[in-house]
């Protein structure tokens, strides 16, 4: 424990804040590349380092998968295999016939999901009819009309509204390489069908119909209140809600729109995507996100568990700098939840105006067991209001939007990929319930109660619970347990449930002490709690357990001991991906994850044994 506070605290920014690398699969990096290519920006600067990465990617079969030793995925061979095309990487070579061998077995480009279609009609490589058509007008609907804009996630809002206005100009330009070989022989005849219509089938054909007409009067009206919203929507680090998708998709717009890379608004974006690229010995690469509130508020909490006082510098520099990133501003979250004074925090550097749920609980944890009492108190006030303010009509909690549960946007053809809408979950619940509970709310209390009721309903049958944000029922049955453990007075009420979930945690225990859970279990939830072990999931078991009054038990002598063994320079090694972006189709590898957690554990356990 000494030696993974030494290493922590060696880490810590100068203003006081801890990060570090946001793993994704290669798809952000491919989708770099095209970016820069679309917009006529040399690839030079970052050529050699981008083929590096790939390559130390590629999986012995020639593909590329969503997270580490998952199965091939077929949209993010393609865009890999077409973007190392890009920078010249001979078509001939072996990654490359390997890569398109993958590619051919799978069904080819046809069968590839709708945005890496929209990549490459960018380009030509595909043809616009074979693509979801969207209308710029829905940019008009007021959120009381299904299909406008705050029907989605503000990831998929983001994203969004930038391809309406790519979606309806469909521009061609130059990718200077011919991909026409991802065609796999005999689907050439599925490019121009769009997949997946269900009922709204009707409403593609009519878009594309009067998208062919020769005049289509409302339409520049409706680009123009577009390009408005999108350019009001960005942060301060030039990013559109902090995150690769809308971002990239804004720029993309916003160019097609009039502004060349010269114009302020795009010169800051291109500046702000430099400033999430990483380098080192595996290549360059773009992350998805960044996040350096989560990581910090984390980062005080295991360092409180190891027995820091919150008087001691470090400590104090953290909860200054948690402090000057509370948002006062508004945003999106209004739409649904007006005339209430924002108090939340978000989780990157700049996204502002996406204040998140989790991250506000977690911040709030934070302040209370890290923070000097009279400091923060205004602080807890302000975000605690907001929170209740964020509830969902179910009595749940989601991670950035109130009631976004509106099922009918996955009856739309571009609805292939699964994360178009915020709906409450268990993990956000829980963290929720542990801040509510740490502040005095008893289960008297109705946000406490409903919140209660909701996790006792989403329990699975065999104890576990679903998560949403961390893979998976290891990540959730922890977050539900510790979020209930610290509810007052809600022993009784909340006893059957934490018994259950510790029985479930015990049986998933593997051979070497630790836990693990890899992301197929989204896929197949007989897979729930089986992987091999790894130090933040072996964390989050014991910590569920400690919360569940086994602290104590041999099976948590046995996983410190897993911990302790598996420590090296004051750290722990992770490749497994254990967070998760959006549930069967985007996995992140949060590198402070493999420390935080089992220094965390060793806080709050190792304190049992002296």
């Amino acid at each position: 424990m000494r030696a993974a506070v030494d290493w922590l605290l060696s880490r810590q920014d100068a203003a006081g804040w801890w990060t570090d690398e946001l793993e994704t699969n290669v798809t952000m990096t491919a989708e770099h590349v095209l970016l820069l290519c679309f917009l006529g920006l040399s690839l030079e600067p970052v050529r050699e380092g981008i083929i590096h990465h790939f390559m130390e990617n590629q999986r012995e079969d020639g593909s590329w998968g969503l997270y580490h030793q998952a199965p091939a995925d077929l949209s993010t061979t393609i865009e890999a295999y077409v973007a190392l095309k890009v920078l010249g990487v001979d078509a001939g070579s072996d990654p490359m016939c390997q890569a398109l061998r993958v590619i051919r077995q799978q069904g080819g480009v046809a069968h590839a999901r709708v945005f890496t279609k929209i990549w490459l009609a960018l380009f030509g490589e595909y043809p616009w009819e074979g693509v979801p058509s969207m209308p710029p007008e829905l940019v008009h609907l007021p959120a009381s009309i299904p299909f406008n804009l705050y029907d989605f996630a503000c990831w998929a809002r983001g994203t969004i509204a930038p391809l309406l206005i790519v979606l309806s100009r469909r521009p061609v330009r130059a990718l200077g390489v011919d991909c026409g070989e991802i065609v796999a022989p005999g689907t050439e005849h599925l490019l121009a069908r769009v997949p997946g219509s269900g009922p709204f089938w009707w409403a593609d054909k009519l878009q594309k119909l009067y998208e062919s007409l020769p005049r289509q009067p409302g339409r520049a009206a409706s680009r123009r209140e577009l390009v408005e919203w999108i350019v009001e929507r960005q942060e301060a680090d030039g990013s559109w809600g902090g995150i690769q998708p809308p971002w990239v998709y804004s720029l993309i717009a916003l160019n097609l729109e009039g502004m060349s890379t010269d114009h302020p608004v795009m010169r800051r974006g291109l500046a702000g995507l430099d400033g999430f690229a990483w380098e080192d010995q595996g290549g360059w690469r773009l992350q998805a996100c960044m996040s350096p509130v989560w990581d910090t508020a984390w980062a005080v909490l295991a360092l409180r568990a190891a027995g820091l006082p919150p008087d001691y510098e470090p400590m104090q520099r953290a909860v200054r700098w948690l402090l000057s990133e509370q948002i006062d501003r508004g945003g999106d979250w209004e739409i649904k939840a007006p005339g209430v004074e924002c108090g939340g925090w978000a989780f990157e550097f700049a996204n502002d105006i996406y204040p998140d749920i989790d991250d506000t609980a977690l911040v709030v944890i934070a302040l209370l067991l890290g923070g000097e009492a009279g400091s923060t108190c205004t602080s807890i006030e302000r975000a605690v209001r907001w929170l209740r303010a964020m509830r969902s009509r179910n009595g749940a909690w989601g991670a950035f939007d109130k009631d976004n549960t509106r099922q009918i946007v996955y009856s739309l053809p571009f609805a292939d990929f699964g994360a178009l809408l915020d709906p409450p979950s268990e993990d956000v619940t829980a963290h929720v319930l542990e801040m509510l509970g740490r502040l005095g709310f008893g289960p008297d209390d109705p946000m406490v109660a409903g919140g209660i009721a909701y996790l006792r309903q989403t329990q699975r049958g065999d104890g576990s619970w679903f998560g949403r944000w961390g893979v998976n029922h290891i990540y959730g049955t922890w977050c539900a347990m510790t979020g209930l453990a610290q509810i007052p007075r809600a022993g009784e009420a909340t006893r059957d449930m934490m018994e259950r979930g510790a029985s479930w945690l015990l049986t998933r225990q593997n051979r070497d002490g630790g836990w693990g859970e890899t992301c197929y279990s989204y896929e197949d939830t007989s897979f729930a709690g089986v992987g091999e072990s790894t130090p933040s999931q072996t964390a989050w078991a014991l910590l569920a357990l400690e919360a569940g009054g086994l602290g104590g038990h041999p099976a948590c002598d046995v996983g410190l001991t897993y911990l302790r063994s598996t420590q090296h320079d004051g750290t722990w090694t992770e490749y497994p991906f254990t967070g998760t972006g959006f549930p069967r189709d985007f996995y992140l590898n949060y590198h402070m994850y493999r420390h935080l957690f089992p220094l965390l554990a060793l806080g709050r356990l190792g304190s049992r044994r002296g």
